[in-house]
């Protein structure tokens, strides 16, 4: 005998399976996004760790949990060239919705094994005279992300350690010569340093026994200062150049705060962690939809000068009291 259902028992039993997929759907898990990592930098050290902790902060903030709705997949090189190359390829492969590159040596590997996958970079100087991007203000690659500083910056350097050392009359720019940034940072400060009355001497920095030669063999000569310049060469061997500084009596200005923190005696540069807190920002721009070419390659808004004076004491040094009071932190 056949069944009759009536019209209003047929709504509700349409309406009902029309809820199925509805229902279903809400039960499925949340899509989970790659995220890439490519630092030219060592996975224990402490500043690294630091850094990354802020982008995962950050991150988090903005609604992406890794495990839940985000995974993280994380490549170092710890500063030599033929490991960033093959990590690039590596995250590629994996099809990330887009890398976090920081440093300027761990751009250009990526943009070579990809030109599709969004790149953040942060930490980078120079974008566009490296050919990372077109302009800053539309960089119109699937790269883009946050500057560390324009070449005046590296003027300044030696400005500060004639500030805090004015008997300095020579200084030893350590530099990475392999990249645009060591010859961009050496070409500025040599542009200001005969106004200041310093000799400028370029040192490499591609390994440990060329510092340590590059040092001892500069501090024959009296009067003489160090300006570290930055590059993931000056960043791995920090501890080193900071021990040579004092082993050599060598007032010594540094790129970044990280040496400071075993004794530097002054760095003036960008805050990373500023900076990858805005590349957390970008990451998640580019989550929701946004494209690397249409977002503007940001400078600094940060900028951080730290002072030792115990280390200054050490060298029988006096500072100024108009360094000490434009300083942003003031070790003692």
């Amino acid at each position: 005998m056949p069944v009759i259902i009536g019209r209003r028992e047929l709504i509700a039993a349409l309406g009902g399976a029309a809820a199925w997929p509805l229902a279903a759907r809400a039960q499925q898990p949340e899509r989970v996004r790659r995220i890439g990592v490519l630092s030219n930098l060592a996975a224990e050290d402490p500043q690294t760790q630091a850094r990354h902790a802020a982008l995962l902060q950050t991150l988090q903030q903005l609604g992406w949990t890794v495990g839940r709705n985000v995974r993280i997949d994380y490549r170092w090189s710890a500063g030599k060239a033929e490991d960033v190359r093959r990590h690039a390829a590596e995250l590629v492969a994996l099809a990330p919705d887009v890398i976090v590159a920081p440093g300027t040596t761990s751009v250009g590997p990526l943009l070579q094994a990809t030109q599709t996958v969004p790149i953040v970079f942060v930490l980078v100087s120079d974008p566009v005279g490296a050919g990372y991007v077109a302009s800053l203000a539309r960089p119109g690659s699937n790269a883009t992300g946050f500057a560390q500083y324009d070449y005046s910056l590296s003027a300044k350097w030696l400005e500060l350690l004639k500030q805090i050392a004015p008997a300095v009359t020579r200084a030893a720019v350590l530099r990475d010569a392999g990249i645009a940034a060591g010859i961009g940072q050496l070409a500025a400060i040599q542009a200001v340093a005969p106004s200041l009355g310093v000799e400028i001497v370029p040192v490499n920095v591609r390994d440990a026994s060329e510092i340590e030669r590059g040092v001892a063999v500069f501090a024959r000569s009296a009067n003489g200062g160090l300006i570290v310049a930055g590059s993931p060469f000056a960043f791995r061997h920090r501890d080193l150049i900071v021990t040579l500084a004092a082993r050599h009596k060598l007032p010594a200005v540094y790129w970044d705060r990280a040496p400071m923190a075993s004794g530097g005696l002054i760095s003036y540069g960008a805050d990373p962690i500023d900076q990858y807190r805005g590349a957390a920002g970008y990451v998640d721009r580019i989550l929701k939809g946004e494209k690397p070419a249409d977002l503007p390659v940001q400078a600094p808004t940060k900028y951080e000068l730290v002072l030792n004076l115990k280390t200054a004491k050490g060298l029988g040094l006096t500072v100024p009291d108009t360094l000490l009071a434009r300083a942003d932190e003031v070790i003692e």
